[in-house]
């Protein structure tokens, strides 16, 4: 059984890149041990971050290396200029990293994601500091306006504001990458807000810690790059306090019904690695038991259709969480994201 993927190896999401690399890499071995099927062997392209060249590695990897499985590459933008392509071919995208709306926006039903959209990211978030705080009133939201997931992200978390009863909603949008992070802070402090959040590149996220660091008085700061545990080690001392969500916790997760749970995981990817995994090795693994888990219902079969069936009917939880696709778009609506915060030195799941 060939699988092939286009992957992130170098360039702007190299980071995430490598540990979905690495996730992969370790389903491989883990599907090869449990000996239920052919065994899967992995092909692998560095895009580069580059959608041009997640494009030609998608059409290479269908038409020249025929492969059976096509796993989709990291970054929204990359899932959605691979898609159409994957649809072409009648074959199924299994998507662990791509989470904008705007791609269970296109009614494309060939496409298998495990992870929450981009909108649910930050949407409670504004919910837990009203509980905390409740004459909290103001948000302030920043968000890249290049791609679609930032503003996906910052449009939840605007939504979630207003559902809390925040009566003062700024959302503002910046050039990435940031050349100039104070003045975008300064700008998005000036009135005083309560609540502050951003999202875009990993950098601009640790560039704008460093400037929210550096402020006499504090909002409540949330980063997407919080998230990452690569966050702390970017910015030391710095993300003392801030927040950010994330797919997946090793210390949150719930008992699977399939494949393995998260202290095997967690274990086996140090053993194999020499570092601990974070939710893009998480997510890429888990897309490997869920597609195992459909060509299992289908007996053994490995045809688009019949896996992506098998897909649409399914309902349950592996250690990286629920997996259930909305019938209409296609929507992952079984996962949930969690909230962290940086205390002491590493992350907490605080919801």
């Amino acid at each position: 059984m060939l699988v092939g993927v286009s992957l992130s190896l170098s360039g702007q999401f190299q980071r995430q890149g490598e540990q979905a690399h690495d996730g992969l890499r370790l389903w491989v071995d883990y599907a090869r041990d449990a000996r239920e099927g052919p065994p899967p062997r992995l092909i692998v392209l560095d895009d580069r971050s580059r959608a041009s060249l997640a494009q030609e590695h998608a059409r290479r990897l269908l038409v020249e290396e025929r492969v059976d499985v096509l796993v989709g590459p990291y970054s929204s933008g990359l899932v959605l200029a691979v898609a159409p392509i994957a649809a072409a071919a009648g074959k199924a995208l299994w998507n662990h990293g791509g989470t904008s709306d705007m791609i269970f926006q296109q009614g494309w039903r060939h496409v298998v994601s495990v992870a929450s959209p981009a909108s649910d990211y930050l949407r409670g978030l504004p919910g837990w500091i009203k509980r905390r705080a409740p004459r909290a009133s103001r948000a302030g939201i920043l968000h890249a306006e290049s791609g679609t997931f930032a503003g996906q992200v910052a449009r939840g978390a605007a939504e979630g504001a207003r559902a809390a009863g925040f009566t003062e909603v700024r959302v503002m949008a910046f050039e990435s990458p940031l050349r100039d992070a104070g003045a975008v802070v300064r700008e998005a402090v000036e009135p005083e807000p309560d609540l502050l959040v951003s999202v875009g590149a990993f950098q601009d996220d640790v560039a704008i810690a460093r400037q929210w660091a550096a402020l006499p008085a504090k909002s409540a700061l949330a980063l997407v790059g919080a998230g990452l545990a690569a966050f702390g080690d970017e910015v030391g001392g710095f993300a003392e306090g801030i927040m950010g969500p994330s797919q997946w916790e090793p210390t949150a997760g719930e008992a699977p019904l399939v494949g393995p749970d998260s202290a095997w995981f967690v274990d086996a990817f140090e053993r194999a690695f020499h570092r601990a995994p974070e939710y893009p090795a998480a997510q890429a693994f888990a897309v490997g038991v869920i597609f195992e888990e459909c060509r299992r219902r289908r007996a053994g079969s490995l045809a688009s259709a019949a896996l992506l069936g098998a897909a649409h009917a399914l309902e349950t939880t592996t250690f990286y969480g629920g997996f259930r696709l909305d019938p209409s778009t296609g929507r992952q609506v079984g996962h949930g994201v969690r909230l962290v915060q940086w205390r002491g030195g590493r992350k907490r799941v605080i919801d």
